[in-house]
């Protein structure tokens, strides 16, 4: 009796380990061929801003070279608010099969979860797809303020302590973390004025109401075009072809500024990795591209391939970055 039902166990957990074994291998079966059939009806890209905003412009270039590259459609839709946390927390909840992903950027991936407390883990809660490209920032004052180089307005800013406010599109935004991150270390003793959007700045600093501004390089190139604002230093390694005489902070004496406003493509956690690499493949092909470079050219984005893993490692970096940041400068959104 004892030998019979030994053996009645070791077959109860040989047949047990045997379905495991099945079940294993029919999902990794299925998944390869759900990649080899991907896309078979229309994908959904979310954009956390609104129609016209950097990153539905980033995002409507590659859906369109995306439709063009695997025959479906790739659909934009615009969920703006709560600074992209509306979109992320909707491509989260997503099911991960590779017909809902969505633009991904610094906001989203980076400045957010570093001001913002249990919003959403930008990490684990996704699958990093592929990299896009980023632009840099670029620090502006109006062209009645009487400095035209960084050292000489941080010599203005410390000799008129209560003379030079900075302009931020929100609490906790890029622009306003970047700023804390120069005032860190250059000893600026500047406050903080945040608004509705970037442009608003632009217009109280013309009169006067702020004197400095440390926005994305596309929105401020049409100021320092027309003249009503100087450039005095660019974020980033080397300097920027659209403003090839201001020189980077590392040039300037501030060394490690080298933040961007960066785009890339996101899914839900748990996406099939046949499905993602395909996509990251795509993505790469696209960014390759003369008139693809072109069209981000256009709006100061300079592309930057990534592996999955890589980009992956870049989000948890930027993370790592701006929560201390934000730690020091004591820095927390709602």
């Amino acid at each position: 009796m004892k030998i019979s039902s030994i053996r009645c166990q070791k077959l109860q957990f040989f047949t047990f380990g045997f379905l495991v074994s099945i079940s294993f291998l029919l999902g990794f079966v299925s998944d390869i061929f759900a990649a080899d059939d991907y896309p078979n009806h229309p994908v959904r890209i979310i954009a956390p801003q609104a129609p016209g905003g950097g990153v539905d412009i980033v995002g409507r270039i590659i859906a369109d070279q995306l439709r063009m590259a695997m025959g479906q459609s790739f659909l934009m839709d615009n969920q703006a608010g709560a600074g992209g946390a509306i979109a992320a927390k909707m491509t989260a909840r997503a099911v991960p099969d590779g017909y809902t992903l969505m633009i991904g950027y610094v906001a989203t991936h980076g400045t957010n979860p570093a001001v913002k407390r249990n919003i959403y883990n930008p990490v684990k809660d996704f699958t990093a797809i592929g990299m896009i490209g980023g632009t840099p920032n670029v620090l502006v004052v109006p062209r009645s303020l009487p400095v035209n180089t960084l050292q000489e307005f941080v010599t203005y800013a410390k000799a008129n302590p209560k003379k030079v406010d900075y302009g931020t599109s929100g609490v906790g935004t890029l622009n306003h973390l970047l700023m804390e991150e120069f005032k860190q270390v250059s000893g600026v003793p500047s406050m903080a004025v945040p608004y509705r959007s970037i442009g608003q700045a632009f217009t109280d600093s013309i009169g006067g109401q702020i004197q400095v501004i440390f926005p994305g390089l596309s929105a401020a190139m049409p100021h320092i075009r027309n003249g009503s604002f100087k450039a005095l230093a660019i974020t980033g390694e080397k300097r920027n072809e659209l403003l090839p005489n201001v020189p980077t902070f590392n040039e300037s004496g501030y060394q490690g500024f080298n933040s961007l406003t960066w785009y890339g493509i996101v899914g839900p956690a748990k996406l099939p990795i046949e499905i993602r690499n395909k996509l990251n493949i795509e993505i790469g092909k696209i960014l390759a591209k003369p008139d693809v470079l072109k069209q981000l050219n256009e709006q100061a984005i300079y592309v930057m391939p990534m592996s999955p893993e890589q980009f992956e490692k870049y989000i948890v970096e930027e993370v790592k970055h701006w929560s201390e940041v934000a730690r020091i400068s004591k820095v927390e959104a709602e």
